[in-house]
């Protein structure tokens, strides 16, 4: 999906954007805007700095309200959902902040743990178990004690994605994942994004740059 332009369509999916509008203080930043995620598939955002990726993502995770038009997930509507059904819909959600949006203060293992804290009973032993698991995943066995200030930042972005995807979510969004990132550094990075959507029939949205 590229944000060049008005009324993009594609076919039926998981996550489909059906005519959102979207304006703040009278600016219009989304006009008409129509498009399918595909289930278990990368899906591309792409525009130009200022062309409304952020604010479509930030529709389609119930962060704003669009104007008008409507965002539906598994073909229900998220105008139509109940509260606990949002909730719900939430925690299916997985999100890679550009930059990784790590807590400075948190080792990599806290930063992983924190979403298991907040949203899972499991004992301590079953949520330590879950962060190694997405550490090998991400290719940072053994850095469960380390701080954001001693990595790099491919390595901050991948600790990201494991935060992201340690709750098994079935819908995961990127934000710029290669944001100040070498070539290589970006390559690796957009290589265990396929890689983990293909593994884990993930529907991921990621949001990049022309």
């Amino acid at each position: 999906m590229c944000l060049c332009g008005k009324n993009v369509l594609v076919c039926s999916a998981m996550i489909e954007i059906r005519n959102i509008h979207k304006s703040f203080d009278g600016r219009v930043v989304l006009d008409d805007i129509s498009a399918v995620m595909e289930a278990g598939k990368c899906n591309l955002i792409i525009g130009t700095s200022g062309s409304g990726k952020t604010v479509l993502t930030k529709c389609m995770v119930g962060l704003f309200q669009p104007d008008s038009g409507e965002i539906v997930f598994d073909g229900k509507s998220i105008i139509e959902m109940t509260d606990d059904d949002r909730k719900s819909l939430r925690r299916q959600i997985g999100m890679l902040f550009q930059g990784a949006a790590l807590f400075d203060s948190m080792t990599v293992e806290q930063n992983i743990l924190f979403p298991l804290d907040m949203f899972t009973k499991q004992t301590q032993a079953e949520k330590k178990k879950r962060v190694n698991e997405v550490l090998e995943k991400v290719n940072l066995v053994g850095s469960n004690k380390k701080f954001p200030a001693e990595l790099s930042g491919g390595m901050k972005k991948r600790v990201g994605i494991a935060r992201a995807i340690v709750l098994n979510p079935k819908y995961l969004f990127c934000d710029e994942p290669n944001s100040g990132l070498d070539p290589q550094t970006s390559l690796l990075i957009d290589k265990l994004i396929k890689e983990i959507t293909t593994e884990y029939k993930i529907t991921t949205v990621v949001v990049t740059t022309t």
